[in-house]
């Protein structure tokens, strides 16, 4: 121990006792290969102390008084003028407790580590587990009165969804021309606020007028439903509802039944300005193909150029055939009149 080396000729002068009842007696204290060496003038030895074992009866005060481990009946007493042997006994008993074992700090360290682990999991695990749980349980019943409340505050802003008596006739064809994989679900038609279509818990979907006003087939319209039915299916609706409102909307729902009013509020708002994110050509051309639209008519609407969709254009899974008609040029009239012109 190189502090052992530096200190082997420090020698100093203190006063001694082997008991309590022991009268103190002047000794010469050295400093051995690791023990502390206490002899009388005569430097005869009286005791041999292990530096490891050495405990300070009085840590901060003077004079310092020294004993032992596990015996402080026995003393030893450095008196003021003895800093240099004090300090040194401090620095190797100091270099003695740095190389010791400290459970008590372990097991802070292996708690503090077990804290974080569980906030962890609490943050990352526990969010998404909850909201898996309360997606496979809630029955579609639920979903579907989960997706009238988000469609009533919706409303407030595309306004009531058309409802001409043909049109709305027609409109049913499409759905169960079109239907959802879980039931037909429903199709509406809003006059404004949705970008061009949008899907809600239950399995309705919104979509604007514009797209049975302004094309001249039902192809297109029925496109964008098969996009809307194909991003249900990627993403479950309520799930997704459930991920925008956080922990508190997936507990809520799970023990009462309920999403609150402030998280249906802010969906609402989500799903009027949300960007529609792109589907990957293969997913929507197996659309396509299930559902027998051909996905050309689609394309030209997402570009009219078809630069950015000639995929679609290419691989359409109905090219030089003709597919079960969407609708009838009669019911795709009625439908394009639904919201009275």
């Amino acid at each position: 121990m190189t502090a052992l080396e530096k200190y082997q000729r420090l020698e100093a002068t203190g006063l001694w006792r082997a008991t309590p009842d022991a009268q103190r007696s002047e000794v010469i204290v050295s400093i051995g290969d690791a023990t502390l060496i206490i002899t009388d003038l005569q430097e005869r030895p009286l005791a041999h102390w292990s530096i490891p074992a050495i405990e300070r009866l009085n840590p901060g005060r003077r004079p310092a008084i020294y004993h032992p481990d596990g015996d402080p009946g026995e003393t030893l007493e450095l008196p003021e003028t003895e800093r240099e042997m004090v300090t040194a006994l401090e620095k190797l008993r100091g270099a003695v407790e740095r190389r010791r074992p400290h459970p008590g700090r372990l097991r802070l360290v292996l708690f503090l580590a077990s804290m974080a682990a569980v906030v962890v999991l609490l943050l990352f695990w526990l969010p998404t587990a909850i909201r898996t749980h309360a997606v496979s349980v809630v029955p579609e019943v639920k979903r579907a009165e989960t997706g009238q409340s988000l469609l009533d505050i919706m409303q407030r802003i595309t306004g009531p969804s058309c409802d001409e008596a043909d049109g709305s006739a027609a409109l049913v064809r499409l759905a169960n021309r079109l239907p959802a994989p879980e039931g037909p679900g429903r199709i509406l038609v809003v006059r404004s606020g949705v970008l061009r279509a949008t899907h809600l818990p239950g399995g309705t979907v919104l979509i604007n007028r514009a797209l049975v006003e302004d094309h001249e087939a039902p192809d297109v319209v029925a496109g964008y439903i098969v996009a809307e039915r194909l991003r249900a299916e990627m993403q479950d609706p309520l799930g997704k509802l459930l991920k925008h409102g956080g922990f508190w909307a997936s507990f809520s729902l799970l023990t009462t039944g309920t999403v609150k009013r402030d998280v249906l509020h802010s969906y609402a708002r989500h799903l009027l300005t949300e960007p529609r994110e792109p589907l990957p050509e293969s997913t929507l051309l197996a659309g396509f193909r299930s559902w027998s639209v051909s996905s050309t008519p689609y394309a030209y609407a997402l570009d009219i150029s078809g630069e950015t969709t000639l995929g679609l254009i290419e691989a359409d899974p109905f090219s030089g055939r003709s597919p079960t008609p969407v609708l009838s040029d009669a019911n795709w009239l009625r439908l394009q009149g639904i919201c009275g012109g």
